[in-house]
């Protein structure tokens, strides 16, 4: 069993899914280590205003989806979808350095700072909870939400991935796993499809030589 503690911050629920689902079952399934997903925002009051039924939903979707992962522990902050840049910094970090103190992961993957204010928001908050000097957090890793991801401008934080995780072998789990979140699939040529998700892996998997990958920007690691 490993010893490894892995924390993936997520701005909304199926964020973790469709950037880095492969990735956590590998993890967890076959490497045996202890991830907790954190969703920062509650992910449906953008989207689906007044509506509490959908917002619960929404979440036992969530946790559905992380249990088919492996996926240890969930943790529900509940700050406002799509709202997170008119917060005081200070309270979107506070979500973030509370897991960071209890769980003392060793490595974090986060949003990446795309096109989406709440990720970008998620991503700065992160790298302050993650300050090497009062943290365990040795490594940190971004993942690419696709539907977000790909229309980031080029001047604005672009995605060039540094980093690759070979998920050959759980892309099934990863797609199983978004099957789940039934408020977010969309028919094909959507990205938040069963077929673009499946395509999108084949396609980064071509850059490492295997079958189906995950892309990552490393943007810190500390080796003793």
């Amino acid at each position: 069993m490993s010893s490894r503690r892995i924390l993936v911050v997520a701005a909304h629920p199926d964020d973790e899914i469709l950037g880095m689902g492969g990735t956590i079952a590998k993890h967890a399934l076959h490497e045996g280590a202890e991830v907790t997903v954190l969703w920062v925002s509650e992910g449906s009051s953008a989207q689906y205003p007044g509506d509490h039924q959908i917002a619960e939903r929404k979440f036992a979707e969530a946790e559905a989806a992380a249990k088919l992962l492996g996926v240890s522990r969930c943790i529900q902050s509940g700050l406002p979808d799509m709202r997170l840049d008119t917060l005081p910094h200070i309270e979107v970090n506070k979500p973030i350095e509370s897991a960071v103190r209890e769980i003392r992961p060793d490595t974090v993957y986060t949003v990446h700072p795309d096109v989406n204010v709440d990720h970008r928001t998620v991503f700065r908050s992160v790298m302050v909870a993650t300050r090497p000097y009062s943290t365990s957090v040795r490594r940190i890793l971004t993942y690419a939400t696709t539907s977000g991801v790909e229309w980031t401008p080029p001047f604005e934080s672009s995605f060039a991935p540094t980093w690759f995780s070979n998920i050959s072998s759980t892309i099934d789990a990863k797609v199983a796993a978004f099957d789940c979140y039934t408020t977010e699939t969309r028919p094909w040529p959507h990205p938040r499809s069963a077929r673009a998700i499946r395509a999108t892996a084949e396609s980064w998997g071509t850059w490492a030589g295997w079958e189906c990958a995950e892309p990552f920007v490393l943007v810190r690691e500390l080796s003793d």
